[in-house]
Parts: structure tokens; C-alpha cells; sequence
């Protein structure tokens, strides 16, 4: 089914503001960056503004329901009209015979009314800030991209029909600078990994963002599963400076998947009152349970993995040198474990899309699991996503999406994640493992898990 880029940019969900600030959104980069901007603002309902600072060609006109031509304040109507409406520059003459008929930007003057307006008014503001020739790839250069400091979210877009395709004028806007960024040369075929080296570049698609503004690639064209397998190799790279990747066919008006960071919490502050001594260091295949466990969570692609302690947080830290995890020291684990799963979501960077909960008594789970429902959550930013064992019974770990946060930082005395699931629609991923359901809390346990792994 996929998502609408309304909904995969979290300012919508199913049609409804997620955000109490107005929508401030440009546009960047090439291949669909136009068919974004107004797709966007369709969805978003109501009156909203779209602008640019750079040229637009009149073929871009007839996509609003009203154009404004604003050389100054003054051109400008005091209430929004209904509906999309375009607000650009003067119509610029041609240069040459094969020159393409376009508007100009509007002064910084009204884009800077059209923004305090637009905040007084509750109102989306959007902005198409480069060009690209009508090209599906392209790189900037030294004047571009112009996007105004008061962007709240800068959406990079990359048409994937450039991929497989020589490095040339004819699929790449400025191929010489394309290929300078990415170490390729005139005619070399344009791979995943060289785009992806391009648009995480501070020279290529993250060149004039500004500070604090929420960053997404949106690697649109991706009309075919081999298209999408090409996305999903560049997902990694492009998250170590992206919020967000958006893997989307946007002529069919969908957004297949949205990678965003997904974070791990190992909760591991359980007093260990019925078996008597600290279950998360039992050993597991010739380490502590706490440590395998951290191991796949690491494994799957979760990041930050964060590690809540409580009674034995000495040993449990120990049982972890060498990882690349943070722990995090539950002074209150006595009152239950609402306060470990608040210890390890404050511990959590804002750009945390979802955390996946891991029991610290289960070693078992491997990675295979955990990555199975992170991308099930990037289907469809599900509120929770857990696996259904053998069709019947859920099991852990479980993911809860950001927009659950609240409602978990609210929880009292010792009830888990279970207690906003009536709250929230929960997607399963079938998983035929009936040792997910397995963890210790006695001797018996501890030996049936182990009996359960015997080959």
C-alpha cells in the first residue's frame, strides 16, 4: 500500500496535522523534485503557499490553482487564496532559441512576508530552492542551492532512473561536478553507492541546509523492485547525515518505505527476585546473556543501542566493554519497569523514528527478528510492530514508534509497553520461532531455553 509524502514527512498522519508549527518545506535536488512540492501540498489541504528562489519553468503554472507574480509586499493578497496557489517572480525572457520559457524568483522580501504570514496564519509554507534542468540526477555548484534559513524540513530529492545510466549530460545536471563528488568519471556508470556518496556529501545534497533543519532523501523513481533493492543499498550510508530516507514512486503517488534511525533499549534493571542471582549475566554460548543480546541488536542496524541497568550495573557494564552501546543507570528499577523503558527513551536523540524494546533475558532473539520489524515499520511508520509466533501468541522485542513516546513516558509502577497497545493499531510480522516466546526468570527456564538450542 505505501504512504503519502504527507504522512511519510510526519506532518500528516491519515490526512491529520501531526505538528502543531506550521509546515515550512523546501525542495531540493532533481528527478521529481516539482512533483513532490505540489504533491505535497495537495495533501496537506487548504490554503497553502508554494514559492521558489531559483527560476520555474511555466510548465510548473498550470499544477496551482493560483499564480501571483510579486515583485514586492504589495502584489501580495492580504488573506491566502483558497486552494495551492504559486507566488513567483516575473516571467524572465528568453536568452537563446532554445532557451525554456520560466519565472524568476520572488525578492527575499516577500518570501520572507509569505513566511511570517503564513506563520500567523497557521498555514504551510513550501519552497522549490534549485533546479535541475529536468534531469532525474544532478550537483550543485558554489550559487545553489538558495534555500532560506527558516526551513524547518529540506527534502533532497534523486530520481533512481539516473542509476545504471553513463555519467553524462544527458541523465546528470553538471555530470563534471557529479563526478568530481562521486569519483566517477565522464561515461562511468552511475551507481547506488556513488549517488549515495553525492547526496550525503556537505558539497552535494547537503550543501546550504541550515542548522536544525530536518534533512530527508527522497530517492523517488523507484517504479520496479530492482529499483528498490538499489534504494535499500544506499539507506545506510545516507542515514549518517540524513533524518530520513524516503524510497518512493511518486508518479503513482506512493512512498514504499521510510528508513529512519531506529534505536535499542536492552532492558536489563530486572532485580532477578525469583531465580536468585542477576539472570541478564547467565551465559549464553560463552557470554552473558545482556552482552549476546546487545550483540544483535547491534547487528540489525539499531542505533543508538542503549542499555538500562539497575541493582548490578557494575557487573552488567563490564559484561559490555567493548561495545559500541551506551548504558544507562536506572536509579528508581525498584518501582517497576516503566521507569527502565523511561530511562532508556530519555536517553534517546530527537531523531529516534522508533525504539525496539529488548528483554535482557532473552538471548535468543536474533538479529533476523529485530531487522524483520524495523522494516516492517518502514512500510508504513506503524505505531508498533511485534512478531506473531506460530500465528497465535505475540513475542518480543517489540517496536513502538515515536509517536508513542508520550504516552510510554507517562507509564507508572512495573507494566511494560503492553499498556498502550489498546491505544494504538499494532502490525504483526508472522515468525515461526516458538523460543521468542521463551524467557528466564527460574532455573527451569534457564535450562528449557538452553534445551530449546540444542541443535
Amino acid at each position: 500500500m505505501g504512504l503519502r509524502l504527507a504522512d511519510a514527512l510526519r506532518l500528516t498522519a491519515g490526512g491529520r496535522p501531526t505538528v502543531p508549527a506550521p509546515s515550512r518545506v523546501a525542495f531540493v535536488g532533481a528527478g521529481g523534485k516539482t512533483t513532490a512540492m505540489f504533491q505535497l501540498a495537495r495533501q496537506l489541504g487548504g490554503p497553502v503557499i508554494v514559492s521558489t528562489t531559483t527560476h520555474l519553468g511555466a510548465w510548473q503554472i498550470p499544477l496551482a490553482d493560483n499564480h501571483i507574480i510579486a515583485a514586492g509586499i504589495e502584489d501580495l493578497p492580504l488573506e491566502p487564496p483558497a486552494g495551492v496557489t504559486l507566488v513567483t517572480g516575473a516571467r524572465m525572457p528568453a536568452q537563446s532559441a532554445d532557451d525554456w520559457d520560466r519565472f524568476g524568483p520572488v525578492p527575499d522580501a516577500v518570501l520572507l512576508w509569505l513566511h511570517d504570514a503564513n506563520a500567523w496564519n497557521r498555514l504551510p509554507l513550501l519552497v522549490e530552492a534549485d533546479g535541475a534542468h529536468r534531469k532525474p540526477l544532478k550537483a550543485p555548484v558554489a550559487h545553489e542551492p538558495v534555500i532560506p534559513p527558516y526551513m524547518g524540513i529540506v527534502v533532497v530529492v534523486a530520481g533512481l532512473s539516473g542509476l545504471g545510466k553513463p555519467l553524462s549530460e544527458e541523465t546528470v545536471h553538471r555530470p563534471g561536478q557529479f563526478g568530481a563528488l562521486s569519483g566517477l568519471h565522464i561515461g562511468d556508470v552511475v551507481t547506488p553507492e556513488a549517488l549515495g556518496v553525492v547526496l550525503a556529501s556537505a558539497q552535494g545534497g547537503c550543501r546550504g541546509i541550515p542548522a536544525g533543519a530536518r534533512r530527508a532523501a527522497l530517492l523517488n523513481q523507484a517504479d520496479n523492485d530492482s529499483i528498490k533493492a538499489q534504494a535499500r543499498r544506499m539507506v545506510a550510508a545516507l542515514l549518517s547525515e540524513f533524518d530520513a530516507v524516503l524510497v518512493a514512486s511518486l508518479q503513482s503517488e506512493v512512498v514504499h518505505a521510510v528508513h529512519e534511525p531506529v534505536a535499542g533499549i536492552v532492558l536489563a534493571a530486572g532485580g532477578s527476585t525469583r531465580l536468585g542471582r542477576p539472570k541478564v549475566l547467565l551465559d549464553w554460548h560463552g557470554q552473558p546473556f545482556v552482552r549476546a543480546v546487545a550483540i544483535s541488536a547491534l547487528a540489525a542496524g539499531l542505533q543508538p543501542v542503549v542499555v538500562v541497568t539497575g541493582p548490578n550495573d557494575d557487573e552488567v557494564s563490564g559484561a559490555l566493554n567493548g561495545l559500541p552501546v551506551s548504558v544507562v543507570h536506572n536509579t528508581a528499577w525498584e518501582t517497576g519497569q516503566a521507569s527502565s523503558i523511561q530511562a532508556g527513551l530519555r536517553s534517546l536523540p530527537a531523531t529516534a523514528g522508533a525504539a525496539v524494546f529488548l528483554l535482557a533475558d532473552q538471548p535468543q532473539i536474533g538479529a533476523d527478528v529485530i531487522k524483520a520489524i524495523a522494516d516492517k515499520h518502514a512500510e508504513g511508520l506503524y505505531p508498533i510492530v511485534a512478531p506473531l509466533i506460530m500465528m497465535e501468541r505475540r513475542g518480543n522485542p517489540v517496536l513502538f514508534d515515536q509517536v508513542t513516546f508520550p504516552e510510554l513516558l507517562s507509564l507508572q509502577g512495573d507494566i511494560g509497553g503492553r499498556a498502550v497497545f489498546s491505544r494504538h493499531h499494532v502490525e504483526y510480522v508472522p515468525w515461526y520461532d516458538e523460543r521468542l516466546l521463551i524467557d528466564v526468570d527460574t532455573d527451569e527456564d534457564y535450562r528449557r531455553l538452553l534445551e530449546e538450542d540444542t541443535p
